[in-house]
């Protein structure tokens, strides 16, 4: 697919500073995420990479790639350059068991981090990976275990967005009174409307893609709450679908009290018994 000119840009400075702070460290280089998935966004888009090493990274060359994403980030405010280091070793088994490892978050080196190591992760870096250096994100020996991706969703949905969920309900609450605004709408039907996506077909989808997903899967009465999200996830400067926010508030907490039972339900059918 087509990359946006200011990823290849950036990536190319980006590579050009690890390889002077740990030279040969760095053997693959990918973009996942909204750049990967066709969503790319230059004024809101973030840029995920996966940086691939044969060994894992030293505390020497941790020092070095700190001073590089230091560098990076004051080069280019936004958009960001974010993402883990990983070896060939751990992308070859299965997420839970790659160790805690770097991570660059908002421009910013993390040393130990374990939450980035996703059956997502693995899966759109096989499934969508940009390859921008090393051999071909589709040629890359990949865990890609269907039930492990279905069971990382359905405990997504549980530890994440029905506590999200449950929090937003209560209007005289921050999270609830930021559902006033549109990129919590927008957050939360997409975001849901990913997992569907993912439990129903096994694939992962952008935030656009779920929303046309959604608007396909679930029927004329959310038509009008997934294009109001969906205009706001595009950046449209035309009128909102909603002129009182308070009901765009309850449509999104409907909408996203469906949905999640709904892949609840699909999900209990992908895990393998026992689960």
């Amino acid at each position: 697919m087509t990359v946006h000119p200011l990823v290849h840009e950036i990536a190319d400075a980006y590579l050009a500073l690890v390889d002077a702070a740990a030279p040969g460290l760095v053997e693959g280089l990918y973009v996942v995420g909204s750049t990967a998935l066709g969503d790319f966004h230059p004024a809101r888009s973030d840029i995920d990479f996966v940086a691939v090493s044969a060994d894992p990274v030293t505390a020497a060359q941790l020092v070095g790639l700190e001073r590089a994403h230091a560098r990076l980030a004051a080069r280019y405010p936004g958009p960001v350059f974010d993402g883990p280091y990983l070896t060939w070793h751990e992308l070859a088994g299965p997420p839970a068991q790659a160790a805690p490892g770097p991570h660059v978050s908002g421009g910013a080196l993390r040393r130990r981090v374990r939450t980035d190591r996703t059956p997502v992760l693995w899966h759109t870096l096989a499934q969508h990976g940009v390859t921008l250096c090393g051999p071909r994100a589709q040629e890359l020996m990949i865990d890609t275990d269907r039930a492990e991706l279905a069971a990382w969703t359905v405990a997504n949905l549980e530890e994440f967005w029905r506590p999200w969920l449950r929090r937003s309900s209560r209007l005289a609450s921050r999270p609830g009174l930021a559902c006033l605004n549109g990129w919590e709408p927008a957050r939360g039907v997409l975001g849901v409307s990913r997992q569907h996506y993912t439990l129903a077909t096994g694939r992962i989808a952008s935030k656009r893609g779920a929303g046309e997903y959604a608007r396909a899967v679930f029927g004329d009465r959310w038509h009008r709450i997934v294009d109001e999200c969906l205009r706001i996830r595009d950046g449209r400067r035309r009128r909102s679908l909603y002129p009182n926010p308070f009901v765009r508030r309850a449509e999104t907490l409907a909408f996203m009290e469906m949905a999640i039972g709904s892949a609840r339900r699909l999900g209990a059918g992908r895990l393998p018994l026992g689960e």
